[in-house]
């Protein structure tokens, strides 16, 4: 085992994580939970019953509700959907987290995939997508019995990456739909005093009501800034290796003792380690032991590329944050040639809108046709959306053609592809037909999606999506779980949520918390009733 004596910093990682697990779990820690890679670990080290990785709004809402907060149907409700309705009243008394999802989920419909996405979001904003604003049909309790240990590690202050987005852009969802339970955003705006102009926010407004939404809800002790992980990895998971596969069975069930005396069954299934960055920019690494990992990385982290030649090439970008950076520090100030923009989506016109109120002409290059139903732009209403329609409207009457010149302001390029990027700042454009163009730019913004980067899973978690040895992606191959415990079908005691599973609005992940939630509290239960039985034996609770 390691012994920590040396920086200040150290130190003061340790203290955190001693000071965590002796009040989470109710002992006397004296040691921080780090191995060598080559030793196994005896009884000192503890084992935490959720580590969940990523502090965006997925993982801030099942700390949420893993802290003992649950919901109520509210005693003057009535859900607008009849049949729902009848089967809430059925279990009035039972918060939403003790009831059977699957059942109460049965017949919905919504814009996700995910069953008891629908449900909650049903539940906190009925018939929403109908265009009416009715308030939640339910009310929160905090049942501290009902407290789970955890902890919640993130790169950055909660929030995730709603922190590193550009500020200058409305958010696609309004207000409302960004918040999580317990607190609305109109209360926490009203409290600081921001006068919300609109129904839609910036996305700094939202990064703030988040971190404000983890010290006001008390979650603050569950929660660890500036950590990175390396590996999560099933606990010794070696090969070819017998006498450390004994060792293994015979560790995997050990004994914490609890505050009321009694012994509660253990079972380490994974090993998550990284480091946490200090003030100093120093790596303080760790590593902790967990019965249950959650997933909550979100999908930003890796933006997608064309996987063209020269696209790794310093003047083609991948970001808002970086195109944003260039613009502040003057670098495209007087630059007669323009900006070359490769994408579709919301982030695409965002990068347009940007560069057209700099006064920045822009070459935009997207692969469909303008016509195409599967376009964003087709499924947001004018009047809530000016700002992307006016670039839709853009992409469709300043398009290039054959015998035109480039428009002194915009001009798109529709139905194009990009072949490569060239070192004196040229793009080889193809069209449909096959025709090649060359246009010079002056800074290249590839935005055509992003993906979320799993490197710290065995195989970066290709083999847990829905197509086996292919990347996770939100759209194309999100991971493969439970639809009502959102734990993962090829791994066990492994679970994920949010876009990691396909919904990327704020509004359908706080379903994911609610199906981990319920699994785990009734493996929780079962755990306790093992422990009154007086059954000692066994492998633990899966």
């Amino acid at each position: 085992i390691r012994s920590y004596s040396g920086p200040e910093t150290e130190g003061q990682l340790l203290n955190s994580f001693v000071q965590y697990f002796g009040d989470s779990l109710g002992r006397k820690v004296e040691r921080m939970p780090l191995i060598e890679e080559t030793v196994l670990p005896g009884d000192s080290l503890l084992t935490l019953p959720v580590v969940i990785i990523g502090n965006g709004p997925s993982g801030i809402c099942l700390s949420y509700l893993l802290s003992g907060y649950r919901p109520y149907l509210s005693p003057e409700a009535i859900h607008p959907n009849p049949i729902l309705h009848t089967k809430l009243e059925e279990a009035r008394h039972l918060s939403i987290v003790d009831q059977d999802l699957e059942y109460l989920s049965e017949g919905l419909e919504g814009r996700s995939s995910n069953p008891v996405a629908v449900l909650f979001d049903t539940l906190l904003h009925p018939d929403a997508d109908f265009g009416y604003d009715y308030p939640p049909v339910l009310h929160w309790k905090l049942e501290q019995h009902n407290y789970i240990p955890h902890i919640v590690l993130g790169k950055g202050p909660p929030g995730g990456a709603w922190h590193s987005m550009e500020g200058s852009m409305l958010t696609i969802s309004f207000g409302d739909w960004m918040e999580l339970p317990g607190l609305t955003f109109k209360e926490w705006a009203a409290s600081k005093r921001r006068n919300i102009k609109s129904d839609r926010v910036m996305p700094e407004e939202i990064a703030c009501y988040y971190k404000h939404y983890v010290k006001v809800m008390g979650l603050q002790k569950n929660f660890r800034d500036n950590v990175y992980i390396t590996s999560v990895s099933r606990f010794y998971r070696g090969k070819d290796d017998e006498d450390r596969s004994q060792l293994n069975e015979n560790i995997s069930t050990q004994h914490l003792e609890m505050e009321d005396g009694q012994k509660s069954l253990t079972k380490r299934n994974w090993e998550v380690r990284g480091y946490q960055r200090a003030t100093d920019g120093s790596h303080v690494p760790f590593c902790l032991f967990a019965e249950n990992v959650a997933l909550a990385t979100g999908t930003f982290d890796s933006p997608g590329r064309l996987q063209v030649e020269g696209e790794d090439f310093p003047f083609v970008l991948h970001s808002m944050s970086d195109f944003g950076a260039a613009i502040s520090k003057g670098k495209l100030r007087g630059k007669a040639d323009p900006v070359l923009i490769v994408g579709a989506g919301l982030t695409a016109a965002d990068a347009v809108l940007c560069a057209y109120n700099n006064n920045i002409p822009v070459i935009h290059v997207f692969r469909r046709r303008v016509t195409d139903t599967s376009l964003i732009f087709k499924q947001l209403p004018k009047k809530l959306y000016p700002e992307y329609h006016k670039v839709y409207h853009m992409m469709c009457t300043q398009s290039h053609t054959v015998d035109s010149n480039l428009h002194s302001a915009y001009t798109s390029f529709p139905e194009h592809n990009v072949l490569s990027f060239k070192p004196e700042m040229k793009c080889v454009l193809q069209s449909a037909s096959g025709l090649k163009k060359i246009l010079k730019f002056s800074v290249a913004l590839v935005l055509i999606g992003s993906h979320p980067n799993l490197f710290f899973l065995k195989d970066q978690g290709h083999s847990i999506g829905h197509h086996s040895n292919q990347p996770i992606t939100c759209k194309g191959n999100p991971i493969e779980i439970d639809p009502y415990t959102y734990e993962c079908t090829k791994e066990a005691n492994l679970f994920a949520l949010g876009p990691l599973v396909g919904d990327n609005f704020v509004r359908f992940l706080k379903g994911g918390a609610l199906g981990i939630a319920r699994c785990l509290a009734i493996r929780q239960k079962k755990k306790h009733e093992l422990i009154e039985s007086g059954d000692g034996g066994g492998d633990g609770v899966p």
